[in-house]
């Protein structure tokens, strides 16, 4: 298999794609995905959440929340999909985040007491490049000889 294809002799990226191997990496994104649904869809946060809006800013937040999103899509693309996306596994990330952050956005203009900021989407497409580098870093670094 091409250098290109395997981050160490231990892991293999882009093969074959199993019913188990969708389930485990695509998995864990449709629940993060959900959940930040479910989370867009509260018109009134919890108070705990409230106060950490008020202590951090929102868009520390997003970022912090799309940074595990992209890492989920990343770690996806790479083990979970074909070669091409495997290969691509940084771009889908960035992509997935940011074409999700617009969706929540959107979504929220429609929950009463909520708005949409452009802002907050460019807080969630920078979280997606943290968390897929970040995601990419570790690997690459984790599983050296």
């Amino acid at each position: 298999m091409a250098s290109e294809q395997m981050v160490s002799t231990d892991i293999q990226v882009g093969s074959s794609i199993t019913p188990l191997s969708i389930v485990r990496y695509w998995g864990p994104v449709g629940l993060y995905a959900g959940l930040i649904f479910f989370g867009s869809s509260i018109s009134t946060p919890p108070e705990a959440i409230s106060s950490l809006i008020k202590e951090i800013s929102d868009k520390v937040l997003h970022l912090s929340e799309y940074a595990l999103f992209g890492a989920l899509i990343y770690r996806a693309s790479r083990h979970g999909s074909g070669p091409w996306m495997a290969q691509h596994a940084v771009l889908a990330a960035v992509a997935g985040s940011a074409l999700y952050g617009v969706s929540d956005e959107t979504h929220q203009w429609f929950v009463p007491l909520r708005e949409a900021d452009v802002l907050d989407v460019v807080a969630d497409t920078v979280g997606g490049i943290v968390g897929a580098w970040g995601w990419r870093w570790i690997e690459r670094h984790a599983y050296r000889d």
